[in-house]
């Protein structure tokens, strides 16, 4: 099964898309076993990481803009640095479902990251 949504972004951040994705497994119990959250841009990305203190994806952010500074990159569009930090993040992820739920750490969420925003953004995911 493959479902998609759509979130609108700021210019750049870390979009908390949990939630979402959860909802998309309630009514799926059945035999299913995985969940991929896969993000079709070349400037965005999709990861897991904290949830419960809202400075981790602060500190995420901080550490992407040190790790890819502003350069006078080549691609003419300008956003060479969003490519570069969303290659850096994924694209997609996959989480276990268990009992109809996804089985992630107690502090766990799946994040939406945003390097070219704002935008209004897909997210597809799938379950297997």
């Amino acid at each position: 099964m493959l479902k998609e949504f759509m979130i609108n972004t700021p210019s750049e951040g870390f979009i908390d898309i949990t939630s979402q994705v959860a909802d998309i497994l309630r009514g799926n119990q059945g035999e299913k076993s995985l969940c991929q959250v896969f993000v079709p841009h070349t400037t965005a990305g999709v990861t897991i990481n904290e949830n419960a203190d809202p400075d981790v994806v602060k500190d995420m952010l901080h550490a992407l803009n040190h790790m890819v500074p502003e350069l006078a990159y080549q691609h003419g569009e300008g956003n060479s640095r969003a490519h570069v930090k969303a290659s850096m993040i994924g694209s997609s992820i996959s989480v276990p479902i268990m009992n109809g739920a996804l089985h992630l750490g107690t502090w766990q969420g799946i994040y939406f990251c945003e390097f070219d925003g704002p935008r209004k953004r897909k997210v597809c995911v799938t379950i297997v």
